[in-house]
């Protein structure tokens, strides 16, 4: 009930009274606005037009110069910790968001697992009479619950929104992407060729769910929490909007760094006298080397030429979103809602590094655990953007589009921290293309837009008392001073084991890179900065004010030990094989049954990686039973995609198994003929023999025709992961973009049929898979 019955109820309906109120949800007060929250990821304050970049965003441009734009707002510096704030108003780590989803360990800051004691703003909204949805991307679906079977209750709809559309996990395809919608996994709904791109799908799905509540609820406010793919890589784009950038950033990085600062400036972003950081501003040692940015002058022309078109592809993609975003725009203010919306257009954390110093065509390399190859790159130079790469830029241009400040995403220097933010509401905000100042962090926007809507935040929720919200509402400085005083006091920050904190106006950070293996946090060097008015964190005041440092660190370890940020972990991922390994083994992984056998079947939904018989850094064997007609073909399974996995298939006459590591060419085949009409069980044997340079294993793979091997061939497997997310494992067909080069999009099994897919990672033999599969087909 949405409150007590107050009707009569007698023993004839006669004479009893209804209450119909009584079981009616809430309404909304009249007038109420609508909230659309804009999240992009991985951009840099320096990166977008309406903070002096070269990036055009006009839909951007437009709701600033009718709000506010915010020169020191901030975030966690990774996409699902700092989404996680926009869900509750609560601190990452409260959250159990330290680090990715895909990443999760079992600890409470580390787990990926919203508790009950923090409910989501959604939730509250929803109740208060609000329509809620969700567009894009879904990064806070814990790694153990990605799978058709899991529990749904830390998936959208069971967070409070009543629609759901777009993908789970870090990243996608933007061409060929892994979709869901509400609760269940679905296909995509046309191709490239007829014009697909994520960015125009969402926004086309985002203006439905919209238009859907106005039709039938026409005074019903609605929330929207509109998330694209960009500008997280992998960088897509129409080549229309790529050509528009043709030779803009051919000056190199160093000179956009010196170009854009003054433009920053100039639009009252930055105050008179800041200074530009150095481009590697850490010590040897204290980081990754895999953040390291090569001095444009030290590349030759082609590299030149190919990291110009990289920071082009990504420009492209920007923009071509920010289109899809003004086509929202556009329909909200056709339809006269814009006035009474509020826009909050922003996002998740600064420019990403991770395309390492010499960018790369196939980002998913990272998640296997393999470096990049700049002769290969250069070979894909002229296909960057398109569905034939998974690019990513080099870390010369996260360092370019996170000026003046040091370093980018991961870092808690302000190039990982601080972040664009347009907040435009033409009812409730007096002020038109004017800069604010006030510090604040992403916890705030969720109390910002419960105060907007005149909604405050329960005690309890659904019987369970609630963790105060972390954040402080931003509504003050809507129609204060550029320059008023923040009602924000302090904010810790720790993201892969780099540490810092700001309160009141101070800030101190360690000089400890994320993912740097370094370790010994006790022997930590921290410094110190006045960021009231050294916003580019270039005059460490350690030594002069040693009191207040040590007041800082003091605050610090408080904060980590309210906020469950302990323990640190800053393994070092990438470049470190051991590292790696380590971490992998950390990381969420569907337990195996006894047998170490786990069956599959067509007809069903597409089996996340993480949750996936796990194929990678040992022996596995796989087993399917198939019914062979004359006319069989298609795929019998599938895992990843054309930039890494492994797939069964039926071709040509052939049997083929296929082995694409990571995309880097020519894929590992062991074919067969296939066999006569009838039931057969096709078999699959890799046994590892020993690692390569990188701890990749290496060893011979055996194809088998019920029990006689017809084919063997060395290969080479992934140790880390096929993909970040999405290109999970599926029976009888391939979810999206295809593994093999043999087969095109789809490549369904037809003319025969697939009883069954047996993975086996024991350690017994084929022979002894193929006799326990044959027992379990006899009992069925």
């Amino acid at each position: 009930m949405a409150r007590e019955f107050r009707g009569r109820i007698e023993l004839d309906f006669r004479d009893s009274q209804a209450d119909w109120d009584a079981f009616l949800p809430n309404r909304a007060p009249k007038g109420s606005p609508n909230v659309l929250v804009v999240l992009y990821d991985d951009t840099g304050m320096a990166a977008w037009s309406p903070y002096g970049g070269r990036i055009q965003m006009p839909t951007m441009e437009r709701l600033a110069k009718n709000g506010l734009t915010y020169s020191q707002w901030h975030t966690t510096a990774l996409c699902s910790p700092t989404r996680s704030t926009f869900l509750t108003g609560r601190n990452h780590h409260l959250n159990g968001f330290a680090t990715i989803s895909e990443s999760s360990t079992g600890f409470p800051g580390y787990n990926s697992h919203i508790p009950p004691s923090n409910a989501t703003m959604a939730n509250v909204l929803r109740d208060a009479g609000w329509s809620t949805f969700w567009v894009g991307k879904n990064h806070n679906v814990p790694i153990d619950e990605w799978t058709a079977g899991a529990s749904k209750k830390n998936w959208p709809l069971a967070q409070g929104y009543d629609r759901f559309y777009g993908f789970i996990g870090g990243e996608t395809n933007n061409w060929y992407p892994s979709l869901a919608e509400d609760n269940r996994y679905i296909d995509q709904p046309y191709l490239p060729e007829d014009g697909y791109h994520l960015s125009k799908d969402l926004a086309d799905q985002a203006l439905k769910m919209i238009r859907d509540v106005k039709q039938t609820e026409p005074d019903k406010p609605w929330y929207l929490w509109f998330c694209p793919g960009a500008n997280h890589a992998p960088h897509h784009a129409p080549e229309e909007y790529i050509a528009k950038y043709k030779g803009k950033f051919d000056d190199g990085y160093e000179a956009y760094r010196e170009w854009v600062l003054p433009r920053m400036i100039e639009r009252g972003i930055l105050p008179e006298g800041t200074a530009l950081t150095e481009l590697n501003p850490m010590p040897d040692g204290t980081f990754s080397q895999t953040d390291e940015v090569r001095p444009w002058a030290s590349l030759n022309d082609e590299e030149k030429a190919m990291f110009s078109r990289m920071a082009e592809v990504y420009a492209g993609f920007s923009e071509y979103t920010d289109a899809q975003v003004g086509r929202i725009i556009d329909y909200l203010e056709e339809s006269g809602q814009l006035d009474n919306t509020i826009v909050i257009y922003c996002a998740d954390n600064g420019a990403s590094g991770e395309g390492s110093p010499n960018g790369s065509v196939n980002e998913g390399k990272i998640f296997g655990g393999y470096p990049d190859d700049e002769a290969e790159n250069l070979r894909m130079v002229d296909k960057l953007g398109s569905p034939e790469t998974y690019n990513h830029y080099p870390t010369g241009w996260a360092a370019a589009f996170s000026t003046p400040y040091k370093m980018f995403k991961r870092y808690t220097y302000q190039g990982g921290v601080a972040d664009p933010l347009v907040i435009s509401w033409p009812k409730g905000i007096a002020a038109r293309g004017e800069v604010r100042h006030q510090y604040h962090h992403s916890t705030d926007i969720v109390p910002t837009i419960l105060e907007a809507c005149g909604v405050a935040f329960p005690d309890t929720y659904n019987g369970i008392e609630q963790t105060p919200l972390s954040g402080v509402s931003m509504v003050p400085s809507f129609d204060a001073a550029p320059d008023a005083p923040s009602n924000k006091q302090t904010q810790y920050y720790e993201m892969f084991g780099q540490r810092g904190i700001w309160h009141e106006g101070w800030k101190a950070v360690t000089v400890h890179g994320p993912v740097s293996g370094k370790g010994n946090f006790d022997d930590d060097v921290w410094e110190l900065y006045h960021t009231e008015v050294d916003r580019s964190e270039s005059n460490d005041l350690s030594a002069e004010h040693p009191e207040k440092l040590e007041e800082l660190k003091a605050l610090w370890l408080e904060e980590a030990k309210k906020n469950n940020v302990l323990p640190l972990n800053d393994l070092q991922i990438i470049g470190n094989p051991k590292d790696f390994e380590t971490f992998v083994a950390m990381e969420f992984h569907q337990p195996a049954p006894p047998s170490g056998r786990f069956v599959y079947y067509p007809g069903t939904s597409e089996v996340p990686e993480r949750s996936a018989a796990n194929v990678h850094g040992g022996s596995y064997k796989i087993a399917a039973e198939i019914e062979f007609t004359p006319e069989t073909e298609g795929v019998i399974f599938a895992h990843g995609s054309r930039f890494g996995g492994h797939a069964l298939v039926v071709k040509d006459g052939q049997v083929h198994y296929v082995y694409n590591f990571l995309g880097i060419p020519p894929e590992d085949r062991v074919s067969a003929p296939v066999p006569t009409s009838g039931k057969h069980i096709i078999g699959v044997e890799f046994v590892k023999e020993g690692v390569g340079d990188y701890r990749e294993p290496k060893g011979p793979v055996k194809l088998y025709i019920d029990e006689q091997q017809v084919g063997e061939k060395q290969i080479r497997t992934v140790l880390g992961h096929f993909s970040l997310c999405g290109e999970g494992l599926t029976i009888g067909r391939d979810s999206a973009d295809p593994v093999s080069s043999l087969y095109g999009y789809g490549f369904d099994f037809t003319g025969g049929e697939i009883s069954r897919v047996v993975f086996d990672i024991a350690d017994d033999t084929y022979v002894d898979l193929e006799a326990h599969l044959a027992a379990a087909f006899a009992r069925d």
